[in-house]
């Protein structure tokens, strides 16, 4: 039986972040199914069908083998759920700083008591991503400044129509 892990998120955009611990959850699974979600607490840039396309348009870029393993779907509710939805054993989440680690030790102790099958993998952001989020991404696209450092080149065009200089 394939080991699943399910990598929840807004993606809102998809940055170069995102794109390291997707890389990483291929590794550590058999399949990886990104689950794009919506986030009553937050006012996205891009809708949820458009970031949808995002992902599988950056997930479309990974070498074939990796294609094979990785899918991305919506989903609005509880991530735990659209983890079992999946077939999820493993949801996959990424960690920057100590921040990030307190909040996503919450939401995996939750997360065991709502799915007590399904384990919180949290993996450490590489050292050249962990500045990287996409709230940040969004605030220096809005001023204008060029943010392709920071996301899949695909991701920095839409980016760009957005928020033209």
């Amino acid at each position: 039986m394939p080991r699943i892990a399910f990598y929840p998120g807004t993606f809102d955009p998809v940055t170069n972040g995102h794109v390291d611990l997707i890389d990483a959850g291929l590794a550590l699974a058999d399949a990886l199914v990104v689950g794009v979600g919506v986030n009553a607490g937050k006012s996205p840039l891009f809708t949820l069908s458009e970031r949808l396309v995002m992902v599988r348009g950056v997930l479309a870029t990974l070498p074939a083998a990796a294609q094979k393993r990785v899918s991305a779907v919506s989903f609005d509710g509880l991530a735990v759920d659209a983890a079992r939805a999946a077939g999820a054993a493993i949801i996959l989440r990424g960690v920057r700083d100590s921040s990030d680690f307190d909040y996503e030790m919450q939401m995996a102790a939750m997360n065991r008591d709502l799915a007590p099958a399904i384990q919180t993998l949290l993996v450490p952001a590489r050292p050249a991503v962990r500045h990287i989020t996409a709230t940040l991404v969004r605030q220096i696209a809005s001023h204008g400044a060029d943010v392709s450092a920071f996301v899949p080149p695909a991701i920095a065009s839409a980016i760009a129509k957005r928020f033209p200089r």
